[in-house]
This record gives C-alpha cells, structure tokens and sequence, in this order.
C-alpha cells in the first residue's frame, strides 16, 4: 500500500509539472522561423510524448513533419506514463500525443475486457475519445505491444514458451519493469486474473536496464515492448500471451477536436501520412539507432522522414 501511495504522489507531482511548463517545448535544435502558421489563437500545437525511447522518436516525426508543412509545434518529452499525459491532454496542457490501443483502454479507459482482434480495439478507442472530445487518428501499420520476454537457455531449460508456463516455475519470479507495471492492468493485475500468476515481484528499471538485468540474471523475466530494437535478433524468447492481456499495440495520435477544426483537414492528413510509413522493422530499427547506436532521435526521425520525401 505504501509504494502504490508513493507512486500515485509521484504522478501527481509529474502531471503538475507538465501543466506548469505548458510554454516550454521539449526540443531546442529547430527553432521555428517567425513565418510559421499556428493555431487560430496564435498558439503551437503541442505534441506530448511518454517516457521512453519509441515515444521520443515518435514525438520527434510528427513534430518535424508538421513543421514541414509550416505549423508550429512544441515537443514536450518525458512527460511520465499514460495515465499522466492523458490528464494533461483531458486538461489542455497538452493538444495530440501518440498512444498506444490497448493501453489507451486497459490504463485511461479502464476496460480490461479483452477486444476480439486489433480492429475492435481501435475502434472501442476511437468511441472513447470521441466522448471525450478528442479524435483518435489513424493507427500505424506497426503494433509495438507490451509483452514478456526471457533469455533463450531460460525458456529451453525450464519449457517456457508462454506466460502461462511461469506458473510452473517455483518460488517468487522477478521481472524487470517500468515502475507503472507493478499497478497496471497490463502488469501485475491482468498477470494474476488472466494467468494465476501471484508470486511475482516487480523489479524497476528503465530502458535498456529491463535487458541488462535480464542478461545478468538479476530476474529472470524482462517486460518489454515488441518493436525494441534488442528483439530483433535471437537473444530473448518473446512468450506467448494467448490470453490476450498485452491487447492491440498499434499507434494512433489523440488529437483535441478543437486543434483539428481550427486547422481543417490539413492537420489531420499531415499526421496520417506520418502514420502511415511507420512499418515495425522500420520502428524497431529507428529505435536500436537509439538505444544500441546512441544515436539522437531528432537525427533518426529526420532521416526516416526525408527517405520518405516528408521533409
């Protein structure tokens, strides 16, 4: 009960953060020139984006492609889980931000009812914003879903091919997570109704840490996401999720109603085509650029973009 107390002041500190610094952006390289459009009051559009990897990257290609096309955007990073830049969003710090289908159910929407198929989940998304005055646009042809992996000797040695399988393992199983997953639906909660799994033990880490804890044999259980450039090759097993509790991972930007009929349908169709190019092996190699190569995302996203003639 204390660490849930804890993290629940922490988002409260966080989102209080975001709603302060509503006039700061969060990517100084490209300055706008004074000529840009903005919004019919005179204000940028502003991007959110969550607190990881993929999430920088994706913030960074609509926020240069819109700038391409003469809007003027603010970029604001790390902004913390779901939950948090969502209420920012619900409170106007914030006009888009890109979120992932299941998770915009399971954690903002609090369904935990398992969609049939990716279809049916975006479109129970999409009625959601839709009363919320917000629209979801469309979704990315890449699904990057949360899931759990371990290390190959590991699933050979103990026959673990699935989620279902840990069951079998004896004593208390560590798994290296962001710090949300220990209160998420898509975590420990759903891991226990869907799977019986109790004797789990969340152990925090961040980015590339979940692996090296992995690799080290501090845990014996990483919680990842399905388009991180480390899954590319054979190093970890994937397991199988058929109870469906990591549902659909494909992407769609929130956009406030308001910002897209100021705009008019130029807004929307300048994201789309964004949406549009973002192919899983093209995510997961934009995404080791940056956590394997070291490279900065502002210089991946814009690669990616002027490869695609959008910028």
């Amino acid at each position: 009960m204390r660490r849930l107390v804890l993290r629940l002041a922490a988002l409260s500190l966080v989102l209080g953060t975001v709603l302060a610094v509503g006039g700061c952006g969060g990517s100084d390289d490209d300055k706008a020139p004074a000529d840009r459009a903005t919004t019919s009051d005179g204000e940028p559009i502003r991007i959110g984006a969550k607190n990881f990897t993929e999430q920088t990257i994706l913030g960074e290609l609509y926020r240069q492609a819109l700038e391409a096309k003469g809007y003027e955007v603010e970029l604001k990073l790390d902004l913390g889980s779901s939950e948090i830049v969502h209420r920012a969003l619900r409170r106007g710090a914030l006009d888009m931000y890109p979120e992932y289908i299941g998770v915009l159910l399971s954690e903002v929407a609090q369904d935990t009812e398992r969609p049939p198929s990716d279809a049916a989940a975006y479109e129970a998304a999409k009625a959601f914003e839709r009363r919320n005055g917000f629209t979801l646009l469309a979704q990315t042809p890449f699904a990057d879903s949360n899931a759990l992996a371990v290390k190959p000797r590991f699933a050979e040695r103990h026959g673990r091919r699935t989620i279902a399988d840990l069951r079998k393992l004896k004593g208390t199983v560590k798994i290296a997570a962001l710090a949300e997953f220990a209160t998420r639906f898509e975590g420990l909660e759903g891991l226990e109704q869907l799977y019986g799994l109790r004797e789990l033990d969340v152990v925090e880490a961040d980015g590339n840490e979940r692996y090296s804890k992995l690799d080290d044999g501090e845990v014996e259980v990483a919680s990842v996401f399905t388009s991180e450039g480390q899954l590319a090759g054979d190093d970890y097993v994937v397991l199988e999720d058929p109870q469906r509790l990591f549902a659909s991972g494909h992407v769609a930007p929130v956009v406030n109603d308001k910002v897209l009929a100021a705009h008019g349908p130029g807004l929307q169709q300048a994201i789309d085509v964004v949406s549009r190019e973002l192919t899983t092996p093209a995510m997961r190699e934009m995404n080791g650029a940056v956590d394997l190569e070291k490279r900065q995302a502002a210089e991946v996203a814009a690669e990616f973009l002027r490869a695609r003639g959008l910028l």
